[in-house]
């Protein structure tokens, strides 16, 4: 297990605030008992942002056109869209959404190439609401598959999310189950399949990205 290469402020921030408030604690409440509860509780914060963070090993075993989970969590999503920026056609949307216990660390669901990046800015609403696809910040990724095929897929900022990390560019040459990013608290990933691919998933499940194959092209 490593911890994301991006998060390292972040996580040295959250480790200073709760040193300091532990220290400020100790230092102004007299009470041994809510001492020890405070300090109990910024430790229990500071091990739960380490997990948080983590970049765990995780095992791709899936086939060339099998399109395993790029997020740990929830598939909160399963259904017929129209995507109107890459795909320009019907498609089936799969969305998995990540809770505050989740690893936010992304990775590829597919060996390929990128073949189309955005990055867009926008607004903060809870990842689960179905608006969070077109209206908060979000990254649009499209890959194609060594057979041709594509896939589009988009990191969504969540409720508290303030930053989403890609690694993705034009052109780039990617190999399933490697780190592709990392979304910073409550968050969403929408997959974008063609109608023909089989769904190995339903509503209500639980994926492990990496591991979890969600269709097969």
């Amino acid at each position: 297990m490593r911890i994301d290469r991006n998060s390292y402020g972040t996580l040295a921030l959250v480790y200073l605030i709760c040193v300091a408030i532990a220290v400020a604690v100790v230092l102004l409440v007299p009470q041994h008992w809510i001492r020890g509860a405070v300090i109990a509780a910024m430790a229990w914060v500071c091990i739960w942002q380490t997990a948080f963070f983590r970049v765990p090993k995780r095992n791709h075993t899936a086939g060339p056109q099998e399109i395993t989970s790029v997020a740990d969590g929830k598939v909160v999503i399963l259904e017929k869209v129209y995507e109107p920026e890459f795909f320009k056609c019907d498609c089936i949307q799969l969305s998995v959404y990540m809770n505050f216990f989740d690893v936010h660390a992304n990775f590829w669901p597919v060996d390929g190439e990128v073949t189309y990046y955005r990055y867009y800015p926008g607004e903060h609403f809870l990842a689960f609401k179905p608006k969070a696809s077109e209206e908060n910040e979000h990254t649009c990724v499209g890959l194609r598959l060594q057979n041709g095929q594509e896939i589009l897929f988009k990191q969504l900022a969540g409720g508290f999310a303030r930053r989403i990390v890609c690694y993705a560019k034009d052109g780039l040459a990617v190999q399933g189950g490697t780190q592709c990013g990392i979304i910073k608290f409550g968050s969403r990933i929408d997959m974008y399949l063609p109608l023909d691919a089989k769904i190995r998933v339903k509503v209500g499940d639980l994926v492990r990205a990496c591991e979890t194959v969600l269709a097969e092209l």
